[in-house]
């Protein structure tokens, strides 16, 4: 099924998704996009959908294509503090003030939103798939979080988290097990399964 290029009739509809909400490890991430209203790509779609090549392909024209685009990392230290939930739509709220164009309506992916700046939202469950202006969002808000994970991948090569991204794999538990956490893990998630404390 074709994705329409976005929910209202408004001219200035911003796409928003964050990316990294189940991660141990590393900011959570959201973008906001604005695409034209002829806009058209046949291989964009969710980003999850996407294999890491495609959304890297699409990555530069989604950039140069949309009439605007801004990009938001939400850090480990704020996440504890004020939680993933909150950090994610602060991190969508960010990435929506780094717009160049005012939007003047939201289209959010998922169930969740807190209103910014009075503009009218809707939250669209697995709006990634169904509105393309959502899966440009995805595809940033992914590939920026996965280009970040690879450069502290380098500080931490024992975790892979060029390969992991950060999510909870048995791999990346077993490797926080053996060497405990980093600066760059989230304190305020369980990294260990079946974990109520850990020495840190």
């Amino acid at each position: 099924m074709a994705l329409k290029t976005q929910y209202s009739n408004y001219n200035f509809e911003c796409g928003t998704d964050e990316a990294g909400r189940g991660c141990l490890a590393g900011p959570v991430t959201a973008a906001a996009v604005i695409l034209p209203s002829d806009f058209n790509n046949h291989i964009l779609n969710d980003s999850k959908q996407l294999s890491e090549k495609k959304r890297m392909l699409l990555k530069p024209i989604i950039e140069e294509q949309s009439l605007s685009f801004g990009v938001q990392h939400i850090f480990e230290n704020e996440i504890d503090s004020i939680n993933i939930l909150n950090a994610s739509i602060k991190a969508m709220h960010c990435s929506i003030s780094r717009l160049s164009i005012v939007p003047n309506y939201i289209a959010v992916d998922g169930n969740k939103f807190k209103p910014y700046n009075a503009i009218p939202h809707q939250t669209i469950i697995k709006g990634d798939g169904k509105y393309l202006n959502i899966a440009a969002a995805s595809i940033l808000a992914k590939t920026y979080r996965d280009l970040y994970m690879e450069k502290i991948h380098e500080e931490f090569p024992m975790y892979n988290w060029k390969k992991n991204k950060g999510y909870p794999t048995k791999e990346h538990r077993a490797a926080i097990q053996k060497y405990g956490t980093t600066k760059y893990h989230r304190k305020s998630f369980r990294l260990l399964p079946g974990q109520y404390s850990l020495e840190l």
